[in-house]
């Protein structure tokens, strides 16, 4: 027998067995050892974070507004790597991973009255001591509602691996400064809130060669030509998302690198016409969604080979063809929708091969049935959605055909106009997991049966536009995780009592109409109404004036609609009425000035785009808990009341576009908690006052254009430390030239640059980075002879750089980078000893670049000399040029530092004119 020798360990243990001395002093060193590893782990536990990060933590916090407190525990005391949402290295304690992403889903508030993902969104301005945090890897800013542009200054945190900005509010322009975050593996700017977010070029991509996710869903690419040859240049990518990008068409790709993609996401697009057949050499993807474009033609016969597919949706298109069998042996699909095309002939029963599906939706199409029992069969299904298709069947056929092992495990059975009849029958009480049921216009007939009442997992309920008949059952109340029920539209009779809903404390949209029901319940028992966005006329006091009142709803949504005629009074309870986009008239009194006696709940309030006209009445003082009011786009009149300053909670105030006038009243200084005050497109007058920079120290958003301001712009405002966006334009302010330094980079301004900006002649410092500026740069820029530094990069101005900017002799700073720039660089002493990085990003030639188009547009010898003369020549005024700027320079520098070097008493008063300067600096300007 083979015999193995012995261990180091086995040798030990029988040297032990023969030692005593020797098994105390190795157990001595294992205490020992056990000892340094006991404290070396409490002192990782206690690691404490860096004090420099510590506070530049707390300036981050200090412009941010936190309506949910989830930054409570960010406070000068205790160790800040305790605080929410941060993580900290063990053993050095830098701050490494910041996680700040909204923990709810934006779907969370469509018609649900909690509005938990708004009410979590932290909003602000993200700055820039966030750079002070150099060991970040991880930052995760997603679900809030920042504004402005994404900042620049995020691609010098060089050690990010992961970088999360999705629905964080963000517009404008995605900087190309993030492609200096070379060590980036995810990256997700997709934005499904709002379309403001763009890039017309992505070129900064190419140099996030780690980057394995990608997803720009949202973001307008329309202009980003290049995006396919950009991507497909990511070698380590296997995720890549580019949803609702405005992209068309699919360009074609010769060579493809990008083989190892595992996720492909183009839904949401204009594409049309056939597939590009690259995607189908993309063998290793599992999940590929083409759905919502304008694919047309035959199903893509590509897709055979594609055999790791998990996800295939096709939906959305106009693909006209039958549904090949071969797609039915891609046994690994879990997830395939192919809705709302016009395919047609039969789902096969070949459709039972798919085992491992998970979610099937074959809706509207042309397509006939023969295979319901073979759906039947398909255990691992959650999900089936058949709407629109002909079943032409009794419901309970239909439900005993599905009544296979997929009755235990179907979640959602969604049998939308498939004219079905007959009565639903107690078979529904078989699939027990069922959250959603969707089996609305039908001819189902006969009462809700009883066996819905065992489905406790139901979530979405609905039967509308049926013939079921009898009453409301009662054992509705027993479905405690119903959110959603619609039962409209049938001949339901009786009445419906507190009772049907006494435990169904999460049903949060209850339609019902069509029907002969009856409502009876108690006067405090409070409502959510929305039914914004439909196509209702008439006059509002109608559906105010109800049978309960809805006064005692906590919160009315009639906004989008077409009611008219003039406003009803509002119940006291409203906590949010939002009843913009109508067409309302008349006086706001009668909604506002009713009941005064009563205490008033109303906390939001939007009347913005109707005809409302007359003053805004003056009766504040009865609505104290208004934080949120909008009356943009009216007719009102006359000037703000005083009694507005009773609002101590209004955060925002939006009164654009009205013909009010008037001076503001004193009294709106009360209104201390404001973070956005907008007062544009008005008549006001008179001057800016100072109390606003005093008093209103939180504001964020101060709009004031084109109105009749007049005088100073006092110097109060550069104390506003929140302020992101100021906009005074259009008014009649003067003074303005006493302002010698003047920084608005990095904001959210648009248009062209004010030519009126070019006779402030004191200016020395003029920023305006990091904006949307759109236009030329103004041709009288020569004018500021006293500017010292100027900067205009990463906006998107274009023209040429005007000649006249060669006179500004004074300047040692110049920076025009990434606009749209075109044509040479003027000649100038200045200018030509600038880096070309300050002109990158353009299409500039010239000096100090390498592309020098002075010499490709020399003018011929005008004395005949031959070419080679010529080029002679240019070569000696190169010459002369540098010979004659650096004896310029000597001769300068002499004469200002040669009397200082030597004259004691002119140095001395030098110094103290620069000092007091600084001072001046420090108390008077921004």
């Amino acid at each position: 027998m083979k015999t193995t020798p012995p261990t180091s360990l086995s040798s030990l243990c029988m040297v032990m067995d023969n030692s005593k001395k020797l098994e105390t002093i190795v157990f001595l060193e294992l205490f020992c050892l056990g000892c340094l590893v006991i404290s070396i782990c409490n002192a990782i536990s206690d690691v404490a974070c860096i004090e420099s990060e510590r506070h530049a933590l707390l300036r981050f916090k200090r412009n941010l507004t936190d309506p949910s407190e989830q930054l409570a525990s960010w406070s000068n005391g205790g160790n800040c790597c305790d605080w929410t949402g941060l993580v900290c290295d063990n053993l050095t304690g830098h701050v490494i991973e910041l996680h700040l992403g909204n923990l709810h889903n934006p779907a969370e508030d469509t018609g649900f009255p909690g509005k938990p993902f708004e009410r979590s969104r932290l909003s602000g301005k993200v700055v820039s001591s966030l750079l002070d945090l150099k060991h970040l890897q991880y930052l995760d800013l997603s679900g809030n509602n920042f504004g402005g542009q994404i900042p620049g200054f995020l691609g010098s945190l060089h050690n990010l691996r992961y970088l999360n900005l999705s629905n964080a509010g963000f517009e404008g322009s995605v900087p190309p400064q993030l492609g200096n975050l070379t060590h980036l593996q995810y990256l997700d700017l997709h934005d499904t809130l709002s379309t403001y977010l763009y890039a017309e070029n992505l070129q900064w991509l190419t140099y996030l060669t780690k980057l394995k996710s990608l997803d720009l869903s949202g973001v307008t690419l329309s202009k980003a030509s290049h995006w396919l040859e950009v991507t497909n240049a990511l070698p380590s990518l296997i995720a890549l998302s580019l949803s609702n990008c405005d992209l068309d068409p699919v360009p074609p790709l010769k060579n493809v690198n990008f083989s190892s993609l595992g996720a492909l996401d183009l839904s949401y697009n204009t594409f049309s016409n056939s597939i590009s057949s690259w995607i189908f050499t993309l063998t290793s993807l599992v999940s590929l969604d083409l759905s919502h474009n304008s694919f047309q033609g035959q199903f893509p016969d590509g897709l055979r080979n594609m055999t790791s597919l998990t996800y295939l949706s096709l939906s959305s298109n106009g693909f006209n063809s039958s549904i090949p069998n071969w797609l039915y042996s891609l046994n690994h699909l879990q997830h395939l929708n192919l809705g709302s095309n016009n395919f047609q002939g039969t789902i096969s029963e070949g459709v039972g091969n798919l085992t491992s599906a998970i979610s099937l939706v074959f809706e509207y199409n042309k397509l006939e049935v023969a295979a319901l029992r073979s759906l039947g069969k398909l255990c691992s299904l959650r999900i089936l959605v058949l709407s629109g298709l002909k079943l032409s069947q009794d419901i309970s056929d239909v439900l005993k055909s599905l009544s296979g092992c997929l009755s235990d495990r179907l979640e959602s059975l969604i049998l939308v106009n498939c004219q079905l009849s007959g009565h639903m029958s107690n078979q529904l009480g078989q699939f027990k997991n069922l959250v959603d049921l969707y089996i609305t216009n039908n001819s189902i007939s006969g009462p809700i049966p009883d066996s819905l009442r065992t489905l406790t997992s139901l979530r979405e309920v609905d039967l509308s536009e049926n013939r079921l008949n009898g009453s409301f059952p009662e054992w509705f109340g027993q479905l405690r995780k119903l959110e959603v029920l619609w039962i409209g539209k049938n001949m339901l009779e009786g009445v419906v009592s507190e009772a049907h809903f006494s435990n169904v404390t999460k049903l949060r949209l209850l339609q019902a109409s069509g029907n002969r029901l009856s409502l009876k319940v108690s006067p405090d028992w409070f409502f959510y109404m929305n039914l914004s966005h439909n196509q209702i006329q008439g006059r509002v006091a109608g559906i105010l004036n109800t049978n309960p009142p809805l006064g005692y709803a906590s919160s009315i949504d009639l906004s989008s609609n077409f009611f008219q005629g003039p406003l009803p009074c509002l119940p006291s309870n409203v906590g949010t009425l939002d009843l913009s986009n109508n067409s309302f008239s008349g006086s706001i009194s009668p909604l506002l000035c009713c009941k005064m006696e009563e205490p008033k709940n109303l906390g939001t309030l939007r009347l913005a785009y109707n005809h409302l006209s007359g003053p805004i009445p003056d009766c504040w003082m009865s609505w104290p808990n208004i934080f949120s009011m909008d009356l943009k786009n009216n007719n009102l009149s006359g000037s703000l009341p005083s009694s507005m300053g009773s609002l101590s909670f209004l955060q925002s105030l939006h009164l654009r576009k009205n013909n009010l006038s008037g001076v503001l009243p004193p009294s709106l200084q009360n209104c201390s908690s404001l973070l956005a005050l907008d007062l544009g497109e008005n008549k006001f007058e008179g001057n800016i006052p100072n109390w606003i920079g005093e008093r209103l120290s939180r504001i964020m958003i101060l709009g004031l254009r084109s109105n009749d301001f007049q005088g100073d712009i006092p110097h109060e405002l550069c104390a506003l430390g929140s302020l992101t966006i100021l906009d005074l334009a259009h008014n009649n302010f003067t003074t303005l030239q006493l302002v010698t330094s003047l920084d608005l980079s990095d904001n959210n301004l648009s248009g062209q640059i004010p030519v009126g900006i070019t006779d402030l002649l004191g200016l020395r410092s003029l920023n305006l980075s990091i904006n949307r500026l759109l236009g030329k740069i103004p041709e009288t820029i020569g004018n500021m002879g006293t500017l010292e530094s100027l900067d205009f990069s990463f906006n998107q101005l274009s023209g040429a750089i005007p000649p006249s900017i060669s006179k500004l002799t004074f300047l040692s700073y110049l920076n025009v980078a990434y606009n749209n720039l075109t044509g040479k660089i003027p000649s100038s002493t200045q200018l030509q000893s600038f880096a070309a990085s300050n002109f990158a990003g353009n299409t500039l030639c010239g000096p100090p670049l390498t592309d020098n188009c002075s010499i490709n547009a020399v003018e011929p010898d005008a004395g005949g000399g031959n070419s080679e003369g010529s080029e002679d020549g240019l070569e000696v005024d190169w010459f002369w040029f540098y010979v004659s700027m650096a004896l310029g320079f000597v001769v300068a520098f002499w004469s200002f530092a040669g009397p200082l070097l030597f004259k004691k008493s002119w140095r001395s008063a030098y110094f103290q004119m620069l000092d007091s300067m600084g001072k001046k600096a420090r108390r008077c300007f921004c």
